[in-house]
């Protein structure tokens, strides 16, 4: 029987991992193939492509981002090929496989739970009534058959890649676990009990073999990275041990279970080795008890900002609007709590009641709203209005581009808080701006959102604009082409010709601040340095804490971009080394 499993991932650089460990427990018991498609892709080329497989079952791995594709792939399937089996499964059609078959008469078989087992029994002939964890349609009937139990001893799951996968360059995902000790009702890992892990020598053996195959991010779905202390940091270990500088790692982690120890260990890391995605959902505690979640936000916010200051690694911390409890102002202060440790970025998620949640079986007790098509998002609650929630999109928006790009790194913290009320307030009336500007509605290069900035803060009538000028300029710089200033900001007031070249000349620049490139020629070294006038000491505004004071100190800044082109550019005040010059 010819099996093909189909996976439509949200971007072609990512691999599923679900339909690999059904073919990896499969083993060879059966002719399985895997295709991996996009959700960017045109529905008739997927259904067309899967066609001409002429596979005897096309098993489908679905979630809230790509069932809908799915449906439509399967029903045109189903038209042109009816005597092809059409199976589902994954969490999307995992708490109401009945209701799917009834629905889309299309689909002949969902499984539902944990699917090793249950595959396998299935592609070897055993019979359908048979099979714990399935349902299955018999003519015009549905039929749901018990919960299967959970595979006890991980270890059983081969491997699920190999050296035919082509994974160089691509995002992998990976598990050293599954299950999560914490109970958060909006989430689906809480409706599994217990957590269960792979043996370590395992799992450094895995990474060993991810960490040779070129990806280019290895990403940990474990719901919990850090649940088990002592298990983390064996992982988090040998990955330093052995890790290549190509290769990053992404695990989703409880900063307020990091300790001293740990911490020490975070410091001494390679800088981007590592990315931490932390969710908050909230800091207001009614509605963190609400939701079951167990966080002391005073701790996570020391860890938090502890990490942010060593450097190395980055931070993505969440925020769920529409949770209970928490109404628009008081989001706001969650907003501002989280801005306030800097991290590189702060996500703004807006609440999906998922199937199989507690929260959804709430729905009616916190006045919810939402459609009941995937993603399910809420469009009111008995504490947000719908409004509330555009409103709250369309700042999301602008944090985006603004602050999670990193594009505006001085700029925004430095006017958000030394301006406005707080940095919620910088990005509500930055986007109310916006919204008049009808700014929403058209497509933006990079240098027209330096310029956006600029016009915005001009219209509040700040007084200080030589240092607001200042910060998006170095920004600018930073972030961009060296040699290309935005129109708003006038003529450039840099060094250049002669002057330039006498600088690195007949100054001990180089050998102070960039001893690397001291047999690089003068006239390749011009090509990545940019030395300009700032009006303001710009050095001591971007180094001072709140509230941040400065002085009209004319200052000679040097902008130097390392010879390879991921390396960040660096700053630094050359201003007495152009003094020697002009003197």
């Amino acid at each position: 029987m010819k099996t093909l499993l189909v996976a439509l991932n949200s971007k072609y650089i990512h691999s599923n991992l679900a339909i690999r460990y059904l073919k990896a427990y499969a083993g060879e018991l059966c002719d399985i193939r895997i295709e991996e498609f996009t959700i960017n892709q045109r529905v008739d080329s997927i259904a067309a492509e899967i066609f001409r497989i002429k596979a005897d079952i096309v098993g489908f791995s679905t979630y809230i981002w790509n069932i809908e594709e799915v449906l439509d792939i399967s029903r045109i399937i189903k038209i042109v090929s009816p005597e092809t089996r059409i199976l589902l499964g994954g969490p999307e059609v995992s708490y109401d496989p009945v209701e799917i078959l009834q629905s889309n008469r299309f689909i002949d078989i969902v499984i539902y739970g944990e699917a090793e087992e249950t595959f396998r029994e299935l592609i070897t002939g055993k019979n359908v009534d048979e099979i714990d964890g399935l349902a299955y349609r018999k003519g015009d009937e549905v039929f749901i058959n018990p919960q299967r139990p959970l595979i006890e001893n991980l270890d059983d799951i081969p491997f699920p890649y190999s050296e035919n996968d082509g994974l160089e360059n691509k995002i992998v995902y990976y598990e050293a676990s599954r299950g999560c000790p914490f109970n958060c009702s909006f989430c689906l890992s809480s409706t599994i009990p217990g957590l269960r892990r792979f043996s370590i020598d395992r799992v450094k053996r895995e990474l060993d073999f991810l960490i040779g195959s070129g990806a280019r991010q290895i990403k940990f779905v474990d719901r919990t990275f850090n649940a088990d202390k002592s298990f983390a940091h064996q992982i988090m270990e040998h990955i330093a041990q052995n890790s290549k500088q190509m290769t990053s790692f992404h695990a989703e982690i409880s900063a307020h279970l990091v300790d001293h120890e740990q911490l020490e260990f975070f410091k001494g890391l390679r800088k981007g080795l590592f990315q931490f995605e932390i969710g908050v959902q909230s800091t207001n505690q009614d509605t963190i008890n609400a939701i079951g979640r167990i966080t002391d936000f005073n701790k996570l916010k020391e860890v938090s900002k502890a990490i942010a200051s060593f450097g190395n690694i980055h931070q993505h911390l969440d925020l769920i609007a529409g949770l209970p409890f928490e109404d628009y102002h008081r989001f706001s202060k969650s907003f501002d709590d989280l801005f306030e440790i800097n991290p590189e970025k702060i996500q703004l998620g807006f609440l999906k009641l998922l199937k199989g949640s507690r929260l959804r079986d709430e729905a009616e007790l916190h006045g919810y709203e939402f459609l009941e098509k995937a993603p399910y998002e809420v469009l009111k609650t008995k504490w947000l209005s719908y409004e509330d929630i555009i409103r709250l999109k369309d700042i999301e928006e602008l944090v985006e581009r603004y602050y999670n790009e990193r594009l505006f790194k001085y700029s925004i913290t430095h006017i958000s808080i030394k301006y406005f009320e707080s940095a919620f307030r910088f990005f509500e009336l930055f986007s109310d701006y916006w919204r008049r500007s009808n700014l929403y509605d058209q497509a933006h290069s990079r240098e027209s959102l330096y310029n956006i900035l600029f016009e915005f803060c001009k219209s509040m009538d700040i007084e200080d604009m030589a240092l607001i000028t200042d910060l998006i300029k170095l920004d600018f710089y930073v972030n961009n082409d060296l040699n290309k200033l935005p129109k708003a900001f006038g003529k450039t007031n840099s060094l250049e010709g002669s002057t330039l070249h006498d600088l690195l000349r007949k100054t001990e620049l180089v050998k102070t601040y960039i001893p690397e490139e001291l047999e690089t020629s003068i006239k390749d070294l011009i090509k990545r340095i940019k030395v300009e006038y700032f009006s303001t000491d710009i050095f001591q505004l971007i180094k001072a804490v709140p509230p941040y004071s400065y002085s009209e100190t004319k200052t000679a800044v040097m902008i130097y971009s390392p010879p390879m082109r991921k390396e960040d550019k660096k700053i630094f005040d050359v201003t007495k080394f152009v003094r020697e010059v002009l003197v």
